[in-house]
């Protein structure tokens, strides 16, 4: 993580934690339970919720990595990744728009490219290897904190994981993800025990997901808002 990404990632902590402070100051009516034990819904992007459910409705960002195979040409298989213009580059059609696309969307455009000079009925297929449009941010007590690429259906416990995983002085009640849903902040709750041993379904993570993990007996905003509010609630906040 270089330093202008762990100048964000703090600048977004800090942000979060405010708000929660101001949540705090404004009591309980402030926050919205829609029940407990549930999970957080998907993202309010069809973008964010394709990506990982395995469904063509994920649309191809800067950065992503595709391999694309053309049935019978070796030499036109290969891959690639999106560049900031959200182009590729490829042999004999050169630069194609694929940002923005789904994926059946590219494999048209590219069946039709192909086809218009130089194959006849090629068969092409495009597979997404690394969804690096998607970040998630790690924040708290965590070993490394900072913003990550998603490359694939990632969960909670794997986003600790990729973290280098807990802070010793981490409290494993207090882990805390955030969501943009509806246009809308949302948090939800979790307990590491219970993601740990199987009592909670352990979340699939989306991209500007944000997850933050309390330190064991500080007396931070978030502290209060954890305390506030039951463990693995849902929850509306108003920041």
């Amino acid at each position: 993580m270089n330093a202008l990404q762990a100048f964000l990632t703090r600048i977004l902590a800090v942000s979060l934690l405010l708000g929660l402070a101001a949540c705090a100051t404004q009591g309980s009516g402030g926050l919205k339970s829609v029940g407990r034990g549930n999970a957080l819904p998907a993202p309010d992007t069809t973008n964010a919720a394709g990506a990982y459910e395995g469904t063509s409705e994920y649309r191809l960002g800067a950065n992503d990595e595709i391999e694309i195979s053309v049935f019978g040409v070796q030499d036109l298989s290969k891959k690639v990744r999106i560049n900031s213009n959200g182009q590729i580059s490829l042999p004999l059609v050169g630069a194609v728009p694929a940002g923005g696309k789904t994926v059946p969307e590219l494999e048209r455009e590219l069946t039709k490219l192909y086809a218009s000079s130089y194959l006849q009925d090629p068969q092409v297929t495009v597979y997404v290897t690394e969804f690096a449009s998607q970040r998630i941010t790690l924040e708290g007590a965590v070993k490394q904190p900072g913003i990550y690429p998603l490359t694939g259906k990632t969960t909670l416990l794997q986003s600790i994981a990729i973290a280098k995983g807990l802070d010793p002085l981490a409290d494993l009640s207090g882990v805390v993800l955030f969501r943009q849903i509806d246009g809308k902040k949302m948090a939800a709750v979790y307990d590491m025990r219970d993601l740990r041993s199987g009592k909670v379904e352990d979340p699939l993570l989306y991209g500007e997901d944000v997850v933050v993990v309390e330190q064991s007996g500080s007396k931070t905003a978030l502290r209060r808002f954890i305390e506030s509010v039951p463990a693995i609630g849902l929850f509306l906040a108003p920041f």
